[in-house]
């Protein structure tokens, strides 16, 4: 493997390795550029249908720094979307790399630096996670509005100091509430994984001020802003934290609960996707 295929290549300049994820990309889909990314997380596979006609799908691995997914949910395809008849072109990415796979933090914002080299200005940003809210029943769709990284790392190397003040754009979350004046706003808590959060953990989260606990998210956005692309986060909430629910938690849930959202959150976010590329 060259260093133009692994972006965890201590050798590699891992926008080199973006850059050329990027050209593949084009080459694969006909397309110079994108006008915006889509990273879609658990429970969220089938809401990229509904955005418009597919023009290419591509295996993730074929494309340089993309491994196969490893979490049960996720789709190995990287496609690109004529959003409706805007003109726009959507990048979708169906699966993320996680820390806790023990890939490195390059490997887990690669797509979101492929997304930048690839011409697109806005990235959204889902996920499933956990609820601390008892009133936001598995199912519910709420806009993040700030998060606290709990995985004692970064993306950004060296002195480069980025500036995460509405990191998670108000623009775009005004957009998402045009679309569905209901939405709530949280903020979100990652931990590292993969294991799920104690009761304990749970409670510390809320004290710090934490609405919703997951294990993705914030190493990408980080990553987003530092390329200059506008975020909007949304997360699909999933089953309620340990602690709060009197039941154990499983994958599964997150998987059933993503299931039964599906029509619900497809519509929701092919709406807003079609509102942001026109405005």
């Amino acid at each position: 493997m060259t260093s133009l295929d692994d972006p965890d290549d201590p050798t590699a300049d891992p926008f080199d390795v973006a850059r050329s994820a990027a050209d593949v990309i084009a080459q694969r889909t006909g397309a110079d550029k994108h006008d915006i990314a889509l990273v879609l997380g658990s429970g969220w596979a089938g809401a990229g249908d509904l955005l418009g006609r597919t023009v290419a799908e591509i295996p993730a691995p074929d494309v340089p720094g993309f491994p196969p997914p490893a979490v049960a949910g996720h789709v190995g395809t990287i496609r690109s979307v004529e959003v409706g008849d805007t003109g726009a072109r959507a990048l979708l990415f169906g699966s993320r790399t996680h820390l806790y796979e023990g890939k490195g933090v390059r490997r887990v914002v690669h797509g979101v630096r492929t997304a930048a080299a690839a011409g697109c200005r806005t990235i959204v940003l889902t996920n499933g996670c956990g609820g601390l809210n008892p009133a936001w029943a598995p199912g519910t769709p709420v806009l993040i509005r700030d998060h606290i990284n709990l995985t004692a790392t970064s993306p950004i190397e060296g002195a480069n100091f980025v500036d995460l003040t509405d990191l998670y754009s108000s623009r775009l979350r005004s957009i998402a509430k045009e679309v569905d004046a209901d939405l709530d706003e949280g903020v979100y808590v990652q931990f590292r994984g993969p294991h799920y959060e104690t009761p304990a953990e749970v409670r510390m989260a809320k004290v710090l001020g934490g609405d919703l606990v997951g294990m993705s998210t914030t190493l990408e956005a980080i990553a987003a802003r530092q390329a200059g692309l506008e975020v909007l986060g949304i997360s699909l909430v999933t089953n309620l934290a340990a602690g709060i629910s009197e039941n154990p938690l499983s994958h599964t849930e997150v998987i059933e609960a993503g299931q039964a959202a599906a029509p619900r959150i497809g519509a929701l976010l092919a709406e807003v996707t079609r509102r942001i590329v026109t405005t």
